[in-house]
């Protein structure tokens, strides 16, 4: 009994010492990250990076490429919440069980590590393309389009999140609530979605940090401009595009610029994921 015991509590410190090492290497990552983008970057993080824009160059800033890039994740996200959530809903509360359930669940996650440049490749073929025939070219490239592309990448992040996660509510909620004459709709919409928000919050925030970084797909999609534009439907600058097109620049001043942009898309990313998880906390602890 006693070796038992022991055998135990060795297992559980050795699975905790493990659990502990894991956490904080990837801390160390994270701070490593931040530290040498900052370090790169600091010679261009000033008042300008933020007011001026690429137009002007090693003169200029990254305005109008986090307007743009604010504006197609935005768009993005937009459009793959809904519909990975309805999706999600579906698979787990209507179709769990089911050989067709299967099949989609085993399809999206072909879709998660599906190349971004696919995704890219397929928008511009279907909305880049047409649209350029259609309006005899005076519609080619657009940030939409680079929403689109990056919905595509987010929604099955967000699929396999809120699936998971609903599956993951104890089936006796299901169960008493059933019991009590309440719909199948009202249970899915007001209990069991509800109780699983945390999880689906966190799977659209992973699906936001997913598509925060990408460059492929906007290279075929949204294509790039120089000059601050507000319109969806026009040709539009992102952090992910410039910070590739200066990355390749043979001047320093363009490579901190470059730097000073992956240290802004880091930090957005980290403080966006901070602050929602503490105002969800706080709304949780008020309920």
């Amino acid at each position: 009994m006693d070796l038992l015991y022991f055998r135990r509590r060795l297992t559980n410190a050795m699975a905790l010492v493990l659990s502990t090492l894991a956490t904080l290497i990837g801390l160390a990552f994270l701070a490593w990250i931040l530290w040498e983008t900052l370090r790169q970057g600091i010679a261009a993080l000033d008042l300008k990076l933020f007011t001026k824009i690429t137009a002007y160059g090693d003169q200029g800033g990254l305005a109008n490429a986090m307007v743009g890039s604010l504006i197609i994740n935005f768009v993005g996200i937009a459009i793959a919440t809904p519909i990975g959530v309805l999706a999600g809903t579906w698979l787990a509360e209507y179709a769990n069980r089911t050989r067709l359930g299967e099949t989609i669940r085993f399809l999206n996650d072909i879709l998660l590590s599906a190349p971004s440049i696919v995704m890219g490749l397929f928008v511009y073929t279907i909305i880049v393309l047409p649209s350029t025939a259609l309006t005899h070219g005076n519609t080619t490239f657009s940030g939409f389009a680079g929403g689109v592309a990056l919905a595509l990448i987010a929604l099955p992040v967000i699929v396999r999140t809120t699936d998971e996660m609903l599956r993951l509510v104890p089936s006796t909620l299901r169960e008493a609530t059933l019991s009590l004459g309440v719909p199948q709709w009202k249970l899915t919409s007001q209990i069991l979605l509800r109780a699983a928000r945390s999880g689906i919050v966190t799977g659209v925030l992973l699906a936001l940090a997913r598509i925060s970084g990408e460059t492929a797909p906007l290279l075929f999609t949204a294509f790039g401009n120089n000059f601050m534009t507000l319109n969806p439907l026009d040709k539009m600058s992102s952090l992910p595009q410039v910070i590739y097109q200066y990355a390749n620049d043979p001047g320093e001043t363009m490579h901190a610029l470059a730097w000073a942009g992956a240290f802004v898309v880091t930090l957005f990313v980290l403080l966006l994921s901070l602050a929602s998880r503490l105002l969800f906390t706080r709304k949780v602890s008020h309920d």
